[in-house]
């Protein structure tokens, strides 16, 4: 924020010309991902380049089945790096477990964001095959594509489609430029305000001793793990947005309010939307989508959306949980919930958003199965423990501004704020004090705290 930033926008809007600031983010944004891990980036690069060439060979070719061919190297190639690094460690644990013989395990560093910029590669060389884009004569600029750091480690999952004309022709101007910095704000105030905070309370009542844990006790851990997840992802979400804003880039919206959701099929409509829509558009409409397979093909997207989230038998598991759901809405529930009051309907929605998130919280199915029971009051504790009301009454006014937080209401105030005739005049200057108030409360919580989780080295 106050070194690395400051200096990418200062060249990069001192450059005179836009093949000058591709290059300028192209070097920072390899700098900002060697910072964390120098070794990885030979590996960015290396995936970019497969990707770049076997789109160009697939656009080239002049037979269907070598674009085919090409098409299916490419895939084996990435997707076999992804396997490596991310997965192999788990298959090989799992043929131990199965088999009588000891494979050595390896241990893979996983190398951060690579199931993002992956399922980009993908999806561009998937696009240029079915002829939706015209392949990148620069590797460059495919490079920059590829990785540009606001998203490059927690998404959203960018198409080549999306931002094909904004690099060669893109414009910046101060509307964009202040619009971007206000939606980095509060992505950043989402992260270090909200979810940090939750985060706190999480490690606090989800990491304690679970055979002991009484059921308010684990609703309120897991309510807090619920807000934790949501800021955090829709926090990055909204700072790479911001910066693509300042850059000239227009990204995708990843995050819908999915808290207001009145059923976990419209759950995944509002969260985290572009790994929907790839899955969408890669997997469930090549395999027959509706139209044949109907549940064969579902169960597919969905074992694949939780292996994709994690090396892990739980994230197959939580996979398939949202998939029996979804399911069972679309053939037997649908009907019957229609006829249901709204708010019965959120109400039962949220339940199974939550209980999906103690699925996708805890990696070990012991603790899990332990947590599941202590949720229905089968362990036999206490209704709560003597802890939970001094930390809930402490923590109350946190608790509502996370819940109104999760709901249109503070963009539906501020539209109405802006169309206030009264007030227009000023809103510029309110919106100013407002992000330079966020920018200082995030500082001095940045300072005074060292407890910075980041949920996605998994991805």
């Amino acid at each position: 924020m106050f070194a690395f930033l400051p200096a990418n926008i200062i060249c990069y809007f001192l450059a005179r010309n836009l093949k000058t600031k591709n290059i300028i983010l192209i070097i920072f944004s390899l700098l900002f991902y060697a910072w964390g891990e120098p070794v990885c980036v030979a590996l960015l690069i290396f995936s970019s380049f497969i990707g770049y060439i076997f789109a160009m060979a697939i656009e080239n070719s002049q037979t269907k089945q070598q674009k085919k061919l090409y098409l299916i190297i490419s895939l084996i190639i990435n997707l076999g790096l992804l396997g490596i690094f991310k997965y192999a460690g788990f298959f090989v644990s799992n043929i131990n477990y199965l088999l009588p013989i000891k494979l050595p395990v390896p241990n893979i560093s996983l190398p951060i964001g690579i199931s993002f910029y992956t399922f980009q590669i993908v999806s561009y060389v998937a696009d240029v095959y079915c002829n939706r884009v015209n392949a990148q004569k620069s590797f460059p600029k495919f490079l920059m594509y590829v990785s540009l750091y606001p998203q490059l480690i927690a998404g959203p999952i960018v198409r080549y489609i999306d931002i094909e004309k904004e690099i060669d022709n893109r414009e910046v101007n101060i509307v964009n430029i202040s619009q971007g910095i206000n939606r980095f704000i509060i992505g950043l105030a989402k992260k270090v305000v909200i979810a940090n905070t939750a985060a706190t309370l999480v490690s606090t009542f989800l990491d304690g001793k679970l055979a002991t844990m009484g059921v308010l006790d684990a609703w309120f851990g897991l309510f807090m793990y619920t807000i934790q997840i949501y800021f955090d992802f829709s926090g990055y979400s909204d700072m790479a947005i911001g910066l693509g804003k300042i850059f000239g880039f227009t990204y995708c919206e990843n995050f819908n309010y999915p808290y207001i959701s009145k059923s976990a099929t419209e759950f995944w409509r509002r969260w985290h939307m572009s790994l929907g829509s790839f899955f969408r558009d890669y997997v469930y409409i090549p395999l027959g989508g509706n139209r044949k397979r109907q549940l064969l093909n579902i169960f597919v997207v969905w074992f694949l959306t939780g292996f994709w989230h994690g090396a892990s038998w739980n994230f197959i598991i939580w996979g398939l949980y949202f998939g029996t759901i979804i399911y069972l809405e679309k053939k037997v529930f649908f009907k019957f919930t229609k006829k249901l009051p709204q708010v019965i309907q959120w109400f039962f929605a949220i339940i199974i958003i939550m209980v999906g998130w103690a699925i996708f919280y805890y990696v070990d199915l012991n603790s899990l199965g332990t947590f599941l029971k202590a949720l229905v009051g089968l362990n036999n504790n206490p209704l709560y423990s003597d802890t939970l009301p001094i930390t809930f009454m402490s923590n109350v006014a946190f608790v509502v501004l996370c819940i109104i937080a999760s709901t249109p209401v503070p963009k539906m105030l501020f539209q109405k704020l802006n169309n206030n005739t009264i007030v227009n005049g000023n809103l510029d200057f309110v919106q100013i004090i407002f992000n330079v108030s966020l920018i200082f409360c995030i500082i001095s919580m940045l300072v005074g705290e060292s407890y910075n989780p980041f949920l996605y080295y998994r991805f």
